[in-house]
């Protein structure tokens, strides 16, 4: 992958009639406190993050990864990551922080964690955050973009989660949408709830790309792109397309060899048509008058990647992208020519598939609300309830989902990027009764010093190491247990 990138994952939870009378926040809670205080999985904020993040309302982990509280849910950011099966293995490890958790703690069969995107109960989504870093270097310009759009909204066709129903956001300055006709089955689970194409403040305005230039590392060097129309997805398999695939594009977007004449004239209106599309055809229209099928735009991306990135890759990455380019292909086959081969794969799939079966069975329709409950249980993360975890996926996805599960990735960092050096900062302030400040870009002990790291590609380790053992002026605190201050 050749790139530093990270995900961040919003967790919904779900009560049993038992927890009813139980507010869902607390549970979040529960397994924060529990994280920090019990399992020492972590060092906790000592300090205000900013208006919305109190001190104690989460922390940096040992896998150098972060978990908090945000508006009630709870939310894991992976470590920075340079391969991409590292990348998997560490989303998966927010999954399994979360449930063993919940197992400790005694709720697991009564409170469960949901890794999906909506709430058909109130209408709300949830988010996963891709984050990318990127040269700052790199140009912007409204063309590039219009091709990035267009790679986004496309790429749902492997990359959707897939959800029953529909819901109808509006941007602050959008008109009530007539009625529309109803829609059964969707690819995505976000295409709904996105209602700009690029915007900075998306609370209530949500974009296929956030503009909030912060990089955290050096601005002078680096940007990050910050992605919000993503899935959050069940298939590890499904994850390593979404990320490497874009990864790709990047590489193609920095090395200005993006496809031309390949923009769309409404990005947001073009994800969800094919989000909605139930006849597979997913046709979009182009700017310049044309249209286009979303399988055709994504065989031009991967053609362009397969020409230029191969023989480009450093060698430490060159399995890499052959597994990746190949995957790319055979998904993109089997889209048109045997989609059934794709689940356990791709989720959208996966899931309409365990929804039709169960119809057929019961004899149900669409509209019926127990589909809304099969849908959720799909994404339920206790692998034994959620229904992903009883789907048996052919042989080269099987072994991929398997091979990419590492009990470790709670706990140790990757070792090549700067998250080796934070968990390390993260274990030493652990067992230190002195206070400290840690953030993704530095560290700092007792408020007098800090070590800035603005390099993501680097470990610090050594860095690190000299930063936590250079002599310091006693804390108060431990300076009177020692005698040395009066009061």
């Amino acid at each position: 992958m050749d790139r530093i990138v990270g995900i961040e994952t919003e967790y919904g939870c779900l009560l049993s009639e038992e927890e009813s009378h139980v507010n869902s926040e607390v549970w979040p809670a529960k397994v924060k406190n529990y994280l920090f205080r019990k399992a020492q999985a972590g060092t906790i904020d000592l300090h205000y993050r900013d208006y919305e993040e109190p001190p104690g309302n989460g922390g940096f982990l040992l896998n150098g990864g972060r978990l908090y509280l945000d508006m009630g849910h709870i939310e894991y950011a992976s470590p920075e990551c340079l391969h991409l099966r590292d990348l998997v293995a560490y989303d998966l490890a927010g999954d399994e922080l979360l449930q063993s958790s919940l197992a400790a703690l005694g709720g697991a069969g009564r409170v469960s964690f949901i890794k999906n995107n909506v709430d058909h109960h109130t209408g709300a989504t949830f988010g996963c955050h891709e984050n990318y870093l990127m040269k700052r270097e790199a140009q912007f310009t409204p063309p590039i973009l219009g091709t990035l759009l267009t790679f986004l909204a496309t790429r749902q066709i492997f990359t959707g989660a897939g959800r029953v129903g529909q819901a109808n956001p509006l941007a602050f300055d959008f008109e009530p949408p007539p009625q529309e006709a109803q829609v059964n089955f969707q690819l995505s689970q976000r295409a709904d709830h996105i209602v700009n194409d690029i915007y900075q403040w998306v609370q209530f305005n949500r974009a296929i790309i956030n503009a909030r230039d912060e990089p955290l590392a050096d601005y002078r060097k680096y940007r990050r792109l910050h992605l919000l129309i993503g899935d959050s997805n069940m298939s590890p398999f499904a994850t390593a397309l979404k990320i490497g695939t874009t990864a790709c594009v990047l590489s193609l977007l920095e090395e200005g060899r993006l496809p031309r004449n390949l923009v769309l004239t409404d990005a947001v209106q073009s994800t969800r048509d094919i989000s909605r599309d139930s006849n597979g055809r997913w046709i979009v229209d182009l700017e310049n008058g044309k249209t286009i099928g979303a399988l055709d735009v994504q065989w031009q991306f991967y053609d362009l990647a397969q020409r230029h990135l191969r023989e480009t890759a450093p060698k430490a990455f060159g399995a890499e992208t052959d597994w990746l380019l190949e995957s790319w292909s055979f998904v993109l086959e089997a889209l048109e020519q045997n989609p059934h081969s794709l689940i356990g794969g791709v989720d959208w799939i996966t899931k309409k598939w365990l929804l039709e079966t169960f119809i057929e069975s019961e004899g149900l329709s669409w509209d019926d609300p127990w589909l809304q409950s099969i849908d959720l249980e799909y994404h339920n993360i206790d692998p034994a309830r959620g229904l992903f975890f009883g789907v048996t996926p052919g042989k080269r996805i099987g072994e991929w989902n398997n091979s990419v599960r590492r009990p470790d990735a709670t706990h140790t960092p990757p070792s090549n990027t700067r998250a080796s050096g934070r968990a390390r900062a993260v274990a030493s302030f652990q067992q230190r009764n002195q206070s400290y400040v840690i953030n993704w870009d530095s560290i700092a002990c007792d408020s007098r010093d800090f070590l800035l790291m603005g390099d993501p590609f680097k470990t610090y380790n050594e860095e690190v190491a000299k930063f936590l053992t250079a002599a310091r002026p006693l804390s108060q605190s431990s300076a009177e247990e020692d005698g040395a201050i009066g009061r």
